[in-house]
């Protein structure tokens, strides 16, 4: 059901920037935890009800396909061949509004 209740949408639209706005700190704070917590050395340290455990993971390999491509000049048409589009989606992103 399509909503059009300007009213509706306008209390919709802050309190999304609020969550983000929550979501954002909540972050930083969760970085800084995460950092704490690695800084000790330790593999695993136990809370009074949560257990962390801290792993080190190797860098990801990631192969640029694009530059090795390009070294070997392909047809349009190979490239065409051989391109898929993904489906169409949505993105809300929010903003404070300027002048209010």
């Amino acid at each position: 059901m399509k909503n059009e209740n300007p009213v509706v949408l306008a209390l919709a639209v802050d309190r999304l920037a609020v969550i983000k706005a929550q979501i954002a700190e909540l972050t930083l704070e969760e970085k800084a935890l995460k950092e704490t917590l690695t800084a000790s050395g330790l593999d695993a340290i136990d809370g009074t009800a949560h257990r962390v455990a801290i792993s080190h993971c190797a860098g990801r390999v990631v192969t640029d396909w694009e530059t090795i491509a390009a070294k070997f000049a392909p047809s349009r048409q190979l490239v065409a061949a051989h391109t898929t589009t993904g489906a169409p989606y949505t993105v809300v992103r929010v903003s404070a509004r300027k002048g209010v």
